[in-house]
Parts: structure tokens; sequence; C-alpha cells
């Protein structure tokens, strides 16, 4: 995701005002917005069931096709409810089936599954293309083709205990599948960790790393106090299907690794204007071994650490490419309670790359198999490296 918390609190907010100057912006003409109102008047004139016109749902809609237009499916509209769900899934509890969403190759696709939700328990895996959505109770039934991100999560989630009904196609497969989820309530405890002992006899603690949310700078603390207190001899940090969060906590949980002052991610911006994002404290594990493991489902947030990691050559990375998310989006609540996300920046590694569309390259890749024992060969591989 890649967001960067901004909050416009009701009453800081205030209407503009303008003086003997034109009211129009720059990237917009007058006439577009006479037109605007002029098809507005004339709906609510001529619709022949008045009573079905819905003036919220109205503007809604008006204000999610100009966002949309703009073409970029990471800078969206929220209406009330969807910001809601929002800031409800980035603070980790959420209703749905339990992955994160986005666009590859101009397709709706599957970011990452999130662990112990209903579509990673179906085999959901990431990468995997959403061809349509059904629920048939409410009478959905889309295909997916030039559907925002946001739309798409909004017509997958609903209430707890009901279906929903995916076609997806999967790379390297003939023909489309389908999927059927049962909505249920999602926790998601952003960090968690276990102890692993390697072929040669060293204590690996495995940090698992879902997302960079409201609660992660907590649980991270708490687990390296753990991990101080058990004495090991190296961490690996597992970042597969972390579909990213907020910058800020990427920048965070790598000054654990790197040294204060050090340049985590710079934000360019469409003016030129650049934004460094340091390390600010004094991190607790910056002598600690370490390793890195991503996939595919590793995006924005996980590919700044990663990114910054492997450009100052504090570890290897391990596994296989990640996402290729390279935007940062901008979050500015409006007074009625939804939200606009505007994708304000590029982001780039410290060593000056953009890496939208191109991802993390390991620096040890290595391809997810199954096995019959249940045994997570990366995972193995990774801790073969320390």
């Amino acid at each position: 995701m890649g967001e960067k918390r901004l909050n416009i609190k009701f009453q800081d907010w205030k209407p503009a005002v303008i003086v003997n100057q034109n009211p129009y912006p720059k990237t917009a003409e007058k006439g577009d917005f006479e037109i605007f109102w002029k098809v507005w008047q004339r709906v609510s004139e001529l619709y022949v069931d008045k009573d079905k016109l819905d003036t919220k749902k109205m503007i809604d809609g008006a204000i999610s096709g100009m966002v949309a237009g703009i073409g970029d499916p990471y800078t969206a509209y929220f209406p009330v409810q969807q910001n809601k769900e929002f800031k409800e899934e980035i603070g980790g509890s959420f209703g749905g089936v339990g992955m994160e969403l986005g666009y590859k190759d101009g397709k709706l696709s599957v970011v990452a599954p999130l662990d112990d939700t209903p579509a990673a328990k179906a085999g959901i895996l990431a990468g995997d293309f959403i061809l349509r959505i059904v629920d048939e109770p409410n009478k959905i039934d889309r295909v997916t083709e030039g559907l925002a991100v946001a739309e798409a999560v909004k017509l997958i989630r609903g209430e707890m205990g009901t279906k929903v009904k995916l076609t997806m196609f999967r790379t390297g497969q003939t023909k489309p599948f389908e999927v059927e989820l049962t909505r249920s309530e999602i926790v998601v405890k952003s960090v968690k960790v276990s102890y692993e002992k390697n072929s040669k006899g060293k204590d690996i603690a495995v940090i698992k790393l879902s997302r960079f949310g409201d609660r992660t700078q907590g649980e991270w603390n708490a687990i390296v106090s753990e991990i101080l207190n058990k004495g090991v001899d190296g961490v690996l940090v597992d970042l597969r299907n972390n579909p990213g969060g907020y910058l800020e906590m990427a920048v965070y949980t790598a000054g654990e690794f790197l040294p204060n002052g050090k340049n985590i991610v710079t934000q360019r911006y469409g003016d030129g204007r650049e934004d460094e994002n340091k390390v600010s404290r004094n991190g607790r594990l910056l002598e600690m071994p370490m390793v890195v493991l991503v996939n595919g489902g590793s995006a924005s947030a996980s590919e700044i650490f990663s990114g910054a990691i492997q450009d100052y050559k504090r570890a290897k990375i391990v596994g296989t490419q990640s996402f290729g998310k390279g935007s940062v989006q901008q979050p500015e609540d409006m007074p009625d309670g939804s939200a606009i996300h505007v994708t304000i920046a590029k982001w780039l590694r410290p060593s000056g790359q953009w890496i939208d569309k191109l991802g993390v390259t390991p620096d040890v890749k290595i391809e997810f198999k199954e096995n019959d024992k249940g045994e997570d060969n990366q995972i193995k591989e990774a801790l073969e490296q320390f």
C-alpha cells in the first residue's frame, strides 16, 4: 500500500475562500462543470423513479468517477463505509475473506492472501488474477476488467457467514477456476515469531511480518525484546505475502537493523522535490546476523524494507521477485467521514532505483515448492544462509 498518514479532522477543515479569481482549477474548464451541473439537473428532472434518486450516492459516484478518470488504480475515493473498512483493515481487524488486492499487467490480482484466512485456506496464491465476482444474494455479478481496487474490495466484502464466488486465473494453468469463500471476521496480528535451528546448529528467530499497520510498532517492539531475552544467533524476517501498509512503519522496523541517519527511502514528487525518510533511532539488532525472505506477494512497504536492507548490504534477500509497487499514497479524511487516497510520489530505494513494476530481486532465488511433509523449502533455504 505504501500509505502515508494524514488525517484531517472536521474542526480543522474550512471551505476555500476565493476572492477575485477564477474558482476553477487549471486542470478543468468552467464549461466542463457547467456540463456536469446540466447533466445533474436533467437527470433529476427526467428520471422516472424520483424516489430512487439518492443525492449522496450520486455525489459519491461522481467523485469516484472523477478520481478513477486519472487512470491510477491506487488513487481512489473512499466513501464513508469504505473508508471505515479500510481503517479497520490497516488497524488489524476487519471483515472479509482475507486478501490484499492490486493490479498487475493491467488486471486485478491478489497481492497477498493473509495467513489463516478463508482466502489462504482455499489455496489462493499471490499473483492469482480475479476475473469475476459473484454474490448471488446481493445480486452482484461483475467482471473485473476496468474495476478499481477499492470497488473490487467493496464487492468481495460482506457480512460474516455469507459467501462470495470468485472466478480466477493462475499463470501456468490453461483455464480459469472458481473459488467459493465464506466471509469471516479477519483479525490479523502483524508480527509473529517462531524459533528454528538450522543444519549448523544455529538458533534463528523467524519474524513473520504480515503488514505494516497501526499495531505493528507495539507488536514489533515486544517481539524484539523477547528475542533479545531469549538469545539467538540470527533473525530471519519473513515478508512473504506482506502487501505493505504505512511507510513510517517500514522505516521504523528497518531502523532496527540499520544505523541512525541512514536513508531508507526517498519520495520524489511531481514537481521534482525529494524527501528522504531516514532512521531516527538506535536499533537494538544492529549487529544481529539477518536474512530477509520475500515473494511475489511482498509489495510496497515490504519492498521499502527489503530494498534498503539489500542496498546497504546488511543482509541477503532470499525467495522470489517481489510485487513491484513503487508509489506512495496519501490518505486524507474528508469532513463527512469519506476519504481520498492520492498517489503523491514515487519512492526510490537508497540506490536511486524506482522499483515500480520491477520488484526486489533476491540475492538467493528459490521458488516455493510443496512436499508431502508440509515443509517450507524457502524458509529452510533462508535458514541455511546464516
